[in-house]
């Protein structure tokens, strides 16, 4: 209970964000919602006057549609034929009194006679307001249907019903297909309608956005709910409820964290005579715990193909998330063209972890969540951790000052690739492991196995970095622009383990780094010899998945295709020819075999060939200086 204790916590901090309306990256809507308030995507807008009588009515546009509404139990986790109304805004089945009149078809009992008692009792009593009782007004009239064809929103046939799905029968009675069809997934009947009180003197706050609203359903509710119980979040003694809030990582998500049936699943019984035996949860805190969750989902929730990965602090949400491409706002650190070793960057990731650190209170904790559901009714945590902010963010300067390379992959303002020092994020590894192609489905789980090794700091799974490894060693298997980002990935999950500097490291004598150097010296030089518009891969390239294991014999032919480059450098190629001599030399005589190569070859290859690059830059720029 502890993830419901928090999310419960989350909402009491921030109370003040309750109702107000704030905007995601792709401009969609979203609030914390009130408690008894749910959010539904409406498909019309009907206006009535004060005085109880229809004003107009509007299709409503896509980006508009989500609107927050006062909900029940019951209406919240309502399926299937069961009637339960919410309690003001609904689909036209309930709001419609002339519904069965105009050919709506209904199974069992008609829903508005449920519906226009509840919006009554709400309207009659103590905390209903004005508004409520203006909607109420009208609907009693029971002639919705009836002014929204005169209003040309909805459509019926030659006798006078409403048109279930549009067909070419009816052009006959209309010029094209009405708009009604196209905002509607299904038939007219399923449209959801949403209401709002018309003033022609001043100007009134949206129903939907109305904190008195909210407050007026909260205060009403409040007096009907049930017998109180030991709310096991909390364990005070409050109202409790088994009916639990569902749409949690958006408006049709159907998917529910807690929930009982043992009418046909059997869930509990056998070991409890009542499901809250099992677990006993007050309305209260479940209807606040799954406010908070939805708003911090919307807030800053990472969500790849359904799965949620949520990071966040109870009473600040300003807390870096590890999945982020850059969680500590340094925009990526520039690689300076003098070395620049794990150490020097671990103190510039201290630095950017300060402002984190010196905000810290009693209360200072970091909570971690992901969520996924395994069918469309049911969902589960896969992962919690309640973990010490400054342990949370010390283990976050580790994997980020450990698991480092530079990288060419990211992009600065102006949308340039640049290189950076850093560690690559968590969906960057799944692709360089398992290829741009892979699959939605396999990247959340590759993400879900690297996160505990970032907040945990267990060791990287071996076939994650297999895999990757495999990947680098094969460039002609993919464009060049992927290999380079696979390799600078998969060399940052090698440097992890063996823990080198991203410089290159001329004392190492280890074999396989040595082998990394040398392939990567014969890749220079015959690149070099190349022409400036030819593109094709070199021989050091083509046979680098070879020369990982069959070192020596692979070697053998590289160096040999290296001979008529070096006769067309001619005195350029002597640099780089005695630069394969030197590193060859290193190599302890018993190790130059065919012993396949391990990661660190990569680490080599890669040092040594963006040192020669960083080289010829410098020496092309002195020699511009001196022309």
């Amino acid at each position: 209970m502890t993830w419901l204790l928090n999310l419960y916590k989350t909402y009491e901090a921030n109370v003040d964000r309750v109702g107000k309306i704030e905007k995601k990256y792709n401009g969609q809507e979203y609030t914390l919602l009130p408690i008894s308030h749910t959010t539904q995507n409406a498909h019309i807008e009907v206006e009535v006057t004060e005085d109880g009588n229809f004003h107009s009515a509007s299709l409503i546009d896509k980006n508009d549609s989500s609107t927050l509404i006062p909900c029940t139990e019951d209406s919240s986790s309502r399926a299937g034929s069961k009637i339960a109304p919410y309690p003001l805004h609904d689909k036209l089945s309930y709001v419609a009194g002339d519904f069965v009149a105009f050919g709506g078809k209904i199974k069992k009992e008609e829903p508005f006679a449920y519906y226009i008692s509840q919006l009554q009792e709400w309207a009659n009593s103590s905390s209903g307001n004005k508004k409520v009782r203006s909607i109420y007004q009208y609907l009693s009239k029971k002639q919705l249907i009836k002014d929204l064809v005169v209003a040309n929103i909805l459509c019926l046939d030659a006798n006078g019903k409403l048109i279930e799905k549009w067909d070419k029968k009816y052009e006959s009675l209309y010029d094209e297909k009405p708009p009604i069809f196209s905002v509607v997934a299904g038939d007219q009947s399923s449209a959801f309608i949403r209401f709002n009180v018309y003033s022609p003197n001043k100007i009134l706050k949206k129903v939907w956005k109305d904190p008195e609203m909210f407050e007026s359903f909260v205060n009403y509710y409040n007096e009907l709910l049930g017998d109180e119980g030991i709310c096991y979040v909390t364990g005070e003694r409050l109202p409790s409820t088994d009916k639990h809030a569902n749409k949690i990582r958006h408006a049709g998500d159907k998917a529910k964290l807690i929930s009982a049936n043992d009418t046909s699943g059997f869930t509990f019984r056998g070991r409890f005579a009542k499901s809250n035996e099992a677990v006993n949860i007050s309305y209260e805190v479940s209807q606040k715990a799954h406010n908070a969750l939805k708003w911090l989902i919307n807030h800053q929730g990472k969500m790849i193909e359904e799965r949620v990965f949520l990071v966040w602090q109870n009473n600040d949400l300003d807390i870096p998330n590890p999945l982020d491409e850059d969680p500590f706002s340094m925009n990526s650190t520039p690689v300076k063209n003098e070395a620049f070793t794990n150490k020097e960057f671990a103190r510039e990731v201290a630095k950017a972890l300060e402002g984190y650190k010196n905000n810290l209170s009693l209360d200072s904790h970091v909570n971690i969540l992901i969520l996924d559901a395994a069918t469309t009714g049911r969902m589960a945590v896969l992962y919690y951790r309640n973990i010490d902010k400054e342990l949370y963010l010390d283990r976050l300067k580790k994997w980020h000052s450990t698991c480092v390379w530079i990288h060419r992959y990211r992009k600065n303002e102006d949308n340039q690739y640049i290189e950076s020092l850093g560690a690559p994020p968590p969906k960057e590894i799944a692709l360089a492991a398992y290829g741009s192609k892979a699959s939605d489905k396999i990247v959340k789980g590759l993400v879900e196995r690297i996160l505990p090794c970032i907040i945990d700091d267990r060791k990287i799974p071996l076939d994650i970095v297999r895999s990757a490894f495999q990947r680098a060693s094969n460039p002609v298997s993919m464009e060049k622009w992927e290999w380079e980002k696979t390799l600078s990935v998969t060399c940052a999950l090698i440097n992890k383990q063996e823990g080198y500097d991203v410089a290159l490291d001329t004392e190492n004598m280890d074999r396989d780094y040595l082998f990394g150097r040398l392939l990567a010296i014969a890749d220079v030089l015959e690149r070099r010899a190349l022409s400036s518009n030819e593109t094709r891969a070199t021989n050091a390239i083509r046979y680098m998945n070879a020369f990982s294991k069959h070192p020596e014999r692979t070697w053998n032919t590289i160096q040999s295709s290296l001979q008529p480059y070096q006769a067309k450098l001619g005195a350029k190629a002597i640099y780089l020819s005695k630069l394969i001599d030197e590193v060859a030399s290193q190599i302890d005589f018993n190790d130059f075999n065919n012993k396949p190569l391990s990661g660190k070859y990569l680490l080599g290859f890669y040092s040594q060939r963006y040192e020669l690059y960083q080289k010829k830059d410098k020496n092309d720029a002195q020699e511009e200086v001196t022309n």
